[in-house]
């Protein structure tokens, strides 16, 4: 057991040199498809404490040719006037807002991009979360992060501003966690789409299935990477990550949302999901307790959390003593959420129940399973 926990944390010492180097001295700028005309297509759906300013955001890129499409599903949904009056507020950028839900997948947040889709001006697409943060350099980012060999460009959130226990959980996941298992990846060539942001040409899609086989499996971003592996092409990830304000958050909506997500990695990718009862640093410290005792296994601890304290602060992530306390919290959930995957399948989504059973032909029952 202490050789097992001892490659456990050289890997996890290897993630965190591979995200440190990443972060430090970035790739540098790629010329492969130049600076393409962009649609920044964003769905929208109510209100979220940051979105005028994460939406906002769409208007201030340094790109030289760009549009940016909003899609909303019903005429009563909330954040339509908030769109409208972001759109007269910049009206040097092109921008429209289009309203309806066309069933062409089990996916609710598909179904919302359909007509956007349709509708961009341009065959390069960048579809974005609205609760996602953009700097100006975004759009040159993912057009940048383009190379040979690329199917879609996407990256990892990395969570700021949290605010109560959930928010300080919520930006342990996915900073010091999920965007440092998803860049060190990427840096061996093995990125993994992120649903925040997924750049890519129409060609590409319709030579994978087209638009609507993004709903073979629960989630998008899980599709779209095995879309773009079919291709024989790569997800690319940007070299740094993008930014999503957290907030407050209650531990419920943590664990809620981390479950969902982890049905999806369950559902699309399974003999990865097996391993990710060894995510974390809970099993590791336990075998190392019981081989070799509590002093080894306090200093396993140390050089574990050590490390990604270190990632956490030359990254600029959040790293106050909530965001560290929250380290072990998150570690011993991760376990427990893993064991909670498997108690059902699917989950529940802005009220509409999803399933593992999604196919990519369009369907007006998107109600699979129970609702949680």
């Amino acid at each position: 057991m202490a050789l097992l926990a001892a490659l456990f944390l050289a890997v996890h010492l290897a993630s965190v040199a591979l995200t440190l180097h990443r972060l430090q001295r970035p790739r540098g700028p790629g010329t492969e498809i130049g600076t393409p005309p962009v649609t920044l297509l964003r769905p929208v759906c109510g209100i979220d404490p940051f979105d005028a300013e994460t939406l906002e955001s769409s208007f201030a890129q340094d790109y030289p040719d760009y549009e940016v499409v909003f899609c909303a599903q019903t005429p009563g949904d909330p954040a339509i006037d908030l769109v409208r009056a972001l759109i007269a507020r910049h009206p040097g950028i092109p921008a429209r807002l289009l309203i309806g839900s066309d069933p062409v997948t089990a996916n609710p947040k598909l179904n919302n991009l359909w007509k956007g889709w349709q509708a961009a001006g341009s065959d390069w697409i960048c579809m974005t979360d609205a609760n996602l943060l953009l700097p100006r350099s975004y759009l040159r980012s993912v057009v940048e992060s383009w190379d040979a060999g690329t199917g879609l460009v996407s990256s990892p959130p990395v969570g700021i501003r949290p605010q109560g226990w959930g928010g300080h959980l919520e930006a342990a996941i996915l900073n010091g966690n999920q965007a440092r298992l998803q860049l060190a990846a990427d840096s061996l060539r093995q990125g993994f789409t992120q649903g925040k942001t997924m750049f890519t040409h129409r060609r590409l899609i319709d030579k994978a299935g087209g638009f609507a086989a993004l709903g073979r499996h629960m989630a998008e971003d899980a599709t779209a990477t095995k879309m773009v592996r079919g291709l024989g092409l790569s997800v690319r990830l940007t070299p740094v990550p993008f930014a999503q304000p957290i907030g407050r958050r209650r531990l419920r909506q943590v664990w809620d949302r981390q479950l969902r997500w982890s049905r999806v990695r369950r559902d699309a990718f399974p003999r990865l999901f097996a391993l990710e009862i060894f995510n974390g640093v809970a099993l590791p410290a336990l075998m190392t307790l019981g081989a070799a005792g509590p002093l080894t296994a306090l200093g396993y601890l140390v050089a574990w959390y050590g490390a990604e304290i270190v990632l956490m602060r030359r990254a600029g992530w959040p790293a106050g003593w909530r965001d560290i306390a929250a380290l072990p919290l998150r570690d011993a959930m991760l376990p427990a959420l893993w064991l909670a995957t498997f108690a059902r399948r699917g989950f529940d989504w802005r009220g509409t129940a999803m399933g593992s059973n999604v196919t990519a032909e369009a369907t007006h029952e998107p109600a699979l399973s129970p609702a949680e």
